[in-house]
């Protein structure tokens, strides 16, 4: 009888000293989070036949393992594209971005600027880049800015260097007298 009191004494103070709050449980254990992962200070290379292609730098950068899976940038990034000798032809850079696995295509969104190696600048919203073609396009309002003018317009077709680039519909075009990527 005394062996029994004891077990039942010992399972009570077990079972009163397992509690946990449901709530705190669900906090950590949410399944939306589990399927994420978080790096800080990244760094990735994009290569394409064994030859690096692009090199992305994301201040976080956030894997989501879904059905469909992506990774977002939502603090921003800066991406250098290369050429055949790793000489750094364009810069991007976007207060955002997100790619998408299986398609190869990254969206940048928010203050993107492009500059490419004579200075020329594109601005836009919204850009969407391209591994495996190494192009970039817009279906938004786009503005280039050259050593001779300034375009502006609606949608865009470009290689990843804009050194070859197309406006679908130019709105407007400024000629520039003592424009200050001429560098005179």
């Amino acid at each position: 009888m005394k062996k029994k009191a004891i077990v039942f004494f010992t399972s009570i103070v077990i079972f009163c000293s397992c509690e946990n709050d449901m709530t705190e449980i669900k906090k950590i254990a949410s399944p939306d989070e589990a399927n994420i992962e978080i790096g800080k200070k990244i760094e990735l290379l994009y290569s394409n036949e064994g030859k690096v292609r692009a090199r992305l730098i994301a201040p976080e950068l956030l894997r989501h393992r879904t059905k469909v899976p992506f990774t977002e940038m939502p603090k921003g990034l800066k991406m250098y594209f290369y050429n055949d000798t790793m000489v750094s032809e364009s810069k991007l850079t976007a207060k955002y971005g997100i790619t998408y696995e299986k398609s190869n295509e990254m969206i940048v969104r928010d203050s993107v600027v492009v500059i490419n190696l004579k200075g020329e600048k594109l601005e836009t919203e919204e850009l969407i880049w391209n591994d495996q073609t190494q192009k970039i396009t817009s279906n938004k309002f786009v503005k280039i800015q050259t050593r001779d003018e300034i375009i502006y317009g609606d949608g865009l077709e470009a290689n990843s260097d804009l050194t070859n680039y197309k406006i679908k519909k130019i709105r407007g075009t400024i000629r520039l007298k003592n424009n200050p990527l001429k560098g005179e």
